[in-house]
């Protein structure tokens, strides 16, 4: 049986550990959070060099794709480094194809070029926001509101682009836990007024789920969420915010949608090959038969 880990920096509340059925194989899929600590998520990858077939980054970015352009977190290539022989992925490959699909997927139901969309990080799913700029949306990319708490929104992807080549090389070189929550923090629920216009004004919200959760104001009503890794007290959540539609882009198993780190090193593992270009993660993903998770928050979750 082929078996994966993600170590992550989130919180141990939301480990799992469950065997799935992936392209013909049989998966051990395992997430191990560290509550923030990079020294300890360093010592896992280290343990599990050798043992495992492929290691999954999880809360944090090891790369980061704007175009043509790649970027690396400093804190996330020093876990990375810790494996010498078991392949380290952070999702980014296959997200890159697999979020691109997920708006194309709802453009069947979905008329972007009438849709007002908050993508609270844009920079981590450039897929996703690519295209949904090449769709027609109107879209608020929340990077500078989010992730470094400036009052910059920024509504034009070229504009983003353009600031994000000048910030990111600097951005990158900072503790990870400067732009984003880690371990405890992301249990965390802070209200900003400042921020929940910007919710009220979208009818789509999209990118990293504990950027929505964090500063999610008490009334989504009648809102679509598209995201990535949920559990069933983070749909809970939702529901109380009177959120209409989630969205998940990677499927379900029991009860919970696959981080993408984790269903990237699957696929890294199951393929044989490291790294893979964009192509083979289209291919794996059309042969897996992987579509978004559709849920309508007014009926019963299993």
């Amino acid at each position: 049986m082929k078996q994966v880990v993600s170590v992550s920096l989130g919180s141990t509340r939301r480990d799992v550990d469950q065997v799935v059925d992936l392209l013909g194989e049989r998966v051990h899929l395992e997430r191990r959070g560290t509550q923030g600590d990079l020294a300890a998520a360093r010592e896992l990858i280290a343990e599990l060099d050798g043992k495992v077939d492929a290691i999954g980054l999880g809360g944090i970015d090891l790369d980061l794709y704007l175009g043509r352009r790649r970027y690396r977190f400093r804190d996330a290539k020093r876990l990375a480094r810790a494996a010498k022989r078991t392949p380290v992925v952070c999702g980014a490959g296959l997200k890159n194809s697999l979020e691109r699909f997920v708006v194309t997927w709802l453009a069947d139901e979905i008329d972007w070029s009438a849709t007002r969309v908050l993508m609270v990080s844009a920079v981590d799913r450039y897929g996703m926001a690519a295209e949904l700029a090449e769709r027609g949306a109107t879209v608020l990319y929340g990077d500078f509101l989010f992730a470094l708490g400036l009052p910059v929104p920024v509504y034009r992807l070229t504009t983003l682009r353009r600031l994000s080549g000048i910030l990111l090389p600097v951005i990158t070189r900072l503790p990870f836990r400067w732009v984003y929550p880690i371990g405890g923090e992301q249990e965390s629920h802070k209200v900003r007024p400042g921020l929940s216009r910007y919710y009220q004004w979208a009818d789509v919200i999209a990118g990293d789920w504990h950027y929505i959760r964090r500063y999610a104001p008490p009334s989504l009503a009648g809102k679509t969420v598209l995201t990535n890794t949920t559990t069933r007290e983070d749909i809970a959540f939702l529901k109380d915010r009177g959120v209409k539609t989630l969205i998940t882009t990677t499927p379900r198993f029991e009860g919970r949608s696959v981080g993408t780190n984790l269903l990237e090193a699957a696929f890294v593992d199951i393929s044989g090959s490291y790294p893979l270009e964009a192509e083979h993660y289209e291919e794996l993903i059309s042969r897996a038969g992987l579509a978004p998770t559709r849920l309508e928050l007014g009926d019963n979750i299993p």
